[in-house]
């Protein structure tokens, strides 16, 4: 075990040395970066990492691309849009680079660790500097310094995962509130997903760096961390003192100056009593939990290897709102998996009237080359899937309205997090439920919670107006 920390260290003040050497000569040029993130919230809390090394480099943020003197994207493929969106913005990039011969570009994330996008980038986008994966994003400083060496394009791809370096950089979105990865990769498998070949196996922080990460958040002011993992349930298993995540919370609660805890993503097969007795006694767990289910059809959560049945779903549901009547479930669906009947969608919609979802994000299912569902016989039609999303959407939307107008009258603690966008005089913010809200209120609000009366509702968010003494 000893080894592993010195390996983790010793790579940490690695990278910093060379953050430190790239800094003499870019910090005075005044050169901008520009980061654009594609897919998920692990994705977003990794972009936060690498513009805290650009910025330690001596990089300036720009939030218009064509400014930039780099450009990364960190990539995402779960759905194919979102690689087209890349190929697409690669291309225009070119044009950039003509207009700016020393612009260095990088792509990262998801989409690098499939070797069938590597060769296509090293054949059509030639234009591009540096490719690495998602186990390596903290090697940044030293991929830059590799191309500025060799001027050529630099690939670094792991196909594993390796020691998990603590202590680098990071530039938060919002100065309040943090994500905190607490575990990587997964061990699930579903066979629609890719994430287990891109991301690796499932390895979990030790709790001490989490902890340790956190108090130094609070200690800069943050009030409110989501722990983030593919499925944060399963933490703590590979570690050679196992704990568990509700363990690891209990934990996390004790840490003074912290408010509000939340957690994503949470996988019904792993979620265990002990857990949800800590939902039911934690004075800081936000009464938000978000639960994917995906199909309520058995069947189809078979073939999709969930290792759960609806029924086992359902019941887990109900444990869950008699420990925390007042808590809000969001949750994942596909539509249109191969095979998917007409029952077995009809289940879809029971789930959904049973449970009552605050919200949900649902997905038309997308062939993932490399998967097993990719090669499943019965694909269902386009048209039919179509018109099962929108039939689902339809009693989906219902439901969160009804839900929505459940909170007018009463008044609920918020998270500001913002200038509205669309009014000034408005700020917005978030119900520990995870409610949208927007009411009347200045910008020194921002980072407050605050206690807001609910006057009115709209589906997927709310109207209010400050309490004030």
């Amino acid at each position: 075990m000893k080894k592993t920390i010195d390996i983790s260290h010793e790579e940490s003040l690695h990278q910093k040395q060379i953050m430190e050497k790239l800094s003499h000569s870019i910090k005075d040029k005044k050169l901008k970066y520009h980061v654009s993130t594609f897919g998920c919230q692990m994705n977003a809390h990794d972009s936060e990492k690498l513009k805290g090394i650009l910025e330690q480099i001596g990089y300036i943020p720009t939030e218009v691309e064509k400014e930039a003197d780099f450009v990364i994207y960190n990539t995402c493929c779960v759905r194919e849009n979102a690689e087209q969106k890349v190929y697409g913005r690669l291309g225009s990039l070119k044009n950039n680079k003509k207009r700016n011969p020393n612009m260095l570009i990088a792509l990262c994330g998801c989409m690098m660790q499939q070797d069938t996008v590597i060769s296509e980038i090293r054949k059509t986008y030639k234009h591009v500097d540096i490719l690495f994966g998602t186990h390596n994003l903290y090697k940044l400083a030293e991929l830059i310094q590799t191309r500025l060496d060799t001027g050529k394009m630099v690939i670094d791809i792991w196909e594993n995962h390796k020691e998990i370096v603590e202590d680098l950089p990071s530039i938060r979105k919002f100065s309040f509130k943090s994500s905190v990865n607490i575990m990587f990769g997964c061990n699930n498998f579903c066979t629609y997903c890719i994430v287990p070949y891109v991301r690796g196996r499932e390895r979990s922080r030790k709790p001490e760096d989490i902890i340790s990460e956190i108090k130094e958040l609070v200690a800069d002011g943050v009030v409110e961390i989501t722990l983030l993992g593919q499925n944060v349930n399963s933490y703590g298993k590979n570690l050679d003192n196992p704990i568990t995540f509700a363990k690891l919370i209990q934990e996390i609660e004790q840490i003074e100056g912290l408010e509000r805890i939340r957690f994503m993503t949470s996988h019904p097969k792993d979620l265990s009593d002990e857990l949800i007795e800590v939902i039911r006694t934690s004075k800081k767990l936000c009464n938000h939990i978000h639960l994917p289910f995906q199909s309520g059809s058995t069947n189809l959560l078979n073939k999709m290897n969930r290792k759960y049945t609806k029924e086992q779903y359902l019941e887990l549901v109900r444990k869950i709102k008699e420990a925390r009547p007042d808590v809000a479930l969001t949750t994942d669906i596909i539509v249109g998996f191969p095979g998917e009947t007409e029952e077995d969608f009809l289940d879809t919609v029971d789930v959904v009237k049973q449970v009552e979802f605050d919200n949900a994000f649902t997905f038309i299912y997308s062939i993932r080359t490399g998967t097993p569902a990719a090669t499943m016989e019965e694909q269902v039609p386009e048209e039919v899937t179509k018109d099962r999303f929108n039939r689902l959407l339809e009693v989906l939307n219902e439901i969160a309205y009804k839900k929505s107008v459940e909170k007018v009258s009463g008044t609920y603690d918020v998270l500001v997090e913002h200038v509205n966008r669309q009014n000034d005089n408005l700020v917005s913010g978030r119900l520990g439920s995870n409610n949208l809200v927007h009411f009347e209120g200045s910008k020194d609000l921002i980072g407050k919670i605050v206690p807001v009366k609910i006057t009115s509702a709209k589906s997927y968010y709310l109207l209010g107006e400050h309490v004030t003494k």
